[in-house]
């Protein structure tokens, strides 16, 4: 989920209602994603579950590549080691670091934090890019992660697995940070590309990047050949409607609005989320985690108010 405030000068020419179903549906594909996660864990590790999604999602990316390949920006040679790195963050790295988290802690939960990427931008921001931090933004930030530490720690009733349920809350925020590296390191190459071409040459470089954990991965082929149509159906919703329709919708939609009036969208994800894991899973919905949650969006709408 990477904010940019890309707009042209078509922004009036879509309706809001047409904004409104497309963010909604941007929505649910990205809340589904979380309990889907936890349905492919089920019968794949967290490295394939990455594999696999991608593998999927490249399918779909690199259609839209061949397809509109005259309306995205042409991918330069000299910006194919910076766009790989990304990829390593955004893809590998972010996508590594949720799976094994969600091993060990709610989908809920998992969306709450890996809501915080906008947090970390404007810190990261602040150091790398001399971005301003009001008090405003500053009490937003504290009121966040304060969030973030009480869903860690007392998010789940049940206190014997309290140490990893607190490490697999510490890999999902991994994966928050390198989501957050992902969009502040990008915005130079968003000088010479636009966000949807950067993110299906950042997704497909960072598919590559998967390769060599498919070659030294013996359970690979294993798993894939047992999994259940439960979770291909996971496997394929992940990779085509989270992860292509999700951003395709998002940057479309940033075509047309600013960045600051479709990011109020975003904070219905956790909520969604948790709703969805609570009637798949049975999660418990504990008054602590309720508190950590409120204080999490609380932060964020303090961050990106203007």
């Amino acid at each position: 989920m990477h904010k940019n405030n890309f707009q042209n000068t078509e922004s009036h020419s879509i309706a809001n209602w047409q904004i409104i179903a497309m963010m909604l549906v941007t929505v649910v594909v990205w809340a589904f994603a979380f309990p889907f996660i936890k349905i492919g864990l089920r019968e794949l590790s967290f490295i394939n579950l990455t594999i696999m999604r991608f593998f999927i999602a490249s399918i779909g990316f690199i259609a839209i590549l061949v397809i509109r390949s005259k309306k995205l920006s042409k991918l330069q040679k000299q910006d194919i080691p910076s766009i790989f790195v990304l990829g390593f963050c955004g893809v590998i790295i972010y996508h590594f670091g949720l799976n094994y988290g969600e091993q060990y802690i709610s989908a809920g939960t998992a969306s709450l934090i890996i809501t915080t990427i906008p947090i970390f931008i404007v810190i990261l921001s602040y150091f790398f890019l001399d971005e301003r931090l009001t008090k405003r933004k500053t009490s937003g930030i504290f009121a966040a992660l304060i969030g973030v530490v009480i869903i860690s720690i007392w998010g789940t009733e049940d206190n014997s697995i309290e140490i990893i349920y607190m490490f697999g809350a510490l890999t999902v925020l991994i994966s928050a940070v390198m989501g957050a590296v992902y969009t502040v390191a990008g915005k130079k190459l968003l000088n010479r590309y636009t966000p949807l071409s950067l993110t299906i040459y950042t997704m497909l470089l960072g598919s590559f990047g998967l390769a060599p954990f498919v070659l030294v991965n013996n359970s690979f082929l294993r798993e894939v050949a047992n999994m259940s149509i439960y979770t291909w159906f996971a496997i394929v919703f992940l990779g085509l409607f989270s992860t292509v329709l999700g951003y395709i919708i998002w940057y479309v939609a940033l075509e047309k609005r600013e960045a600051s009036e479709l990011s109020i969208y975003l904070y219905m994800i956790p909520v969604v989320s948790t709703i969805i894991s609570y009637f798949l899973f049975d999660d418990k919905i504990t008054p602590l985690f309720i508190l950590g949650g409120l204080l999490v969006i609380t932060g964020l709408v303090m961050v990106n108010k203007k």
